[in-house]
Formats: C-alpha cells, structure tokens, sequence
C-alpha cells in the first residue's frame, strides 16, 4: 500500500511531497516585452502549422517565415523543432501540475494514493493523446531526452510519494510512467484503440499500488 501504518501519510509529508513538486515547478519565463511577443508569434505559428501539417512535415524555416522572425532569432530561443514542442506543451503541463498540486481531489490532494494514481495516469492520457506527435517528438529528439524533461522528473516525483508503501516506489514510478511514453503509446494505439489502452494503463495504476 502506499500509505503508512495508519492508513495515511501525515500532514508534514504531504506538506513536504507538495513543497518538492512545486520546486520541480518550470517557472514561467521573465522576458522583455519585445521577447515575449516574438515568442508569441513563434508559438503560434508553430501550432498552426503542425496543426495543418503535421509536425514532421513542417521546418523550422518555415515556422520563422510565418511568425516573421528570423532563422537565427528562432534557432536561438528554441533549438530546433523539439524545443518547440516543448514549450509549445509547457502550458498544458503547468495545467496539469497545477491539478495535481492543487486542484480537486482524486487528482489532486485529499484521496486514497490509489485513486490518485489512477486520476493521474487518466489526466495524463487526456493531455497525451491530442498531443501525441508534439509529445513524441519532445522525448525522442536525443537519447534519453525524456527523461531529462522537467516535466517527466515532476510526474515521476509524484508518482513517487503516491507509491512510499512499494518496495522501490521510485523505480516503480519510471515502470508505470514508461507506458505512458509517447513512443510506445504510439506504436500500440492502432492496435488496441483508446480504449483498452486506456484501461490496461489505469489497471497497471491499480496494481502497483495495492
């Protein structure tokens, strides 16, 4: 189980767990007014285009033409195209940080770890499946750059504290987050439907934390 001897976690560990995840936080960022409207333009530009596209179909040399900035000034602030699935995703995720942090229970604070989990690994899919391509391409720009995703180190700290009661809840949270992987969703939506691969990732959340 994922709770202690009495049956829950005490308010100072909650409040510690909760203090971690908002470290993990990626704060928003500070920019001057002109920064932050080429990036507006950037970002926006980005979205349609893959929307119209699709994300492998579109260049950075064409993302810069339709926000009407230069190449450099975009490789500069984005890299390349999976630097701008990160951040064009940003905004979904601090959504989703937010819930889990603050929001209604069974996501957020105030239910069984278990029912958490599984509010988790469902809130994640609904973020996941119309984003899967962006996703996709965020964590698998190098080798293990999922792993290296902000982001992916606060699900995996959460997931974490959900599951204490495991005999290794932290190596257990990678398990139950690698079938959450954008590759391997991927690769098994066509042949399970959303669905199925909806309930085999909630019923893997169930068991690991029994």
């Amino acid at each position: 189980m994922a709770q202690d001897s009495s049956g829950l976690r005490s308010d100072s560990a909650r409040e510690n767990s909760a203090i971690s995840l908002e470290l993990l936080r990626t704060p928003p960022p500070k920019e001057r007014a002109d920064a932050a409207r080429n990036r507006a333009a950037v970002l926006a530009a980005a979205a349609r285009l893959f929307a119209e596209h699709g994300v492998d179909a579109v260049s950075m040399d064409q993302v810069a033409t339709a926000a009407g900035v230069g190449k450099g000034t975009l490789f500069r602030r984005f890299g390349d195209k999976s630097g701008l699935a990160v951040a064009l995703l940003d905004a979904r995720e601090r959504e989703l940080q937010e819930g889990i942090l603050h929001g209604p229970p069974p996501l957020g604070p105030g239910a069984p770890a278990q029912e958490r989990a599984v509010a988790f690994v469902a809130a994640y899919l609904d973020h996941l499946l119309p984003h899967l391509a962006l996703v996709r391409m965020s964590e698998t720009a190098a080798p293990g750059a999922r792993y290296r995703i902000g982001a992916y180190r606060f699900w995996h700290r959460h997931l974490t504290v959900l599951l204490a009661g495991a005999p290794d809840p932290e190596h257990t949270a990678h398990a139950l987050l690698a079938a959450l992987a954008a590759e391997h969703v991927t690769a098994l939506l066509p042949e399970l439907g959303e669905r199925r691969l909806r309930e085999g990732v909630e019923r893997l959340a169930r068991v690991v934390t029994a």
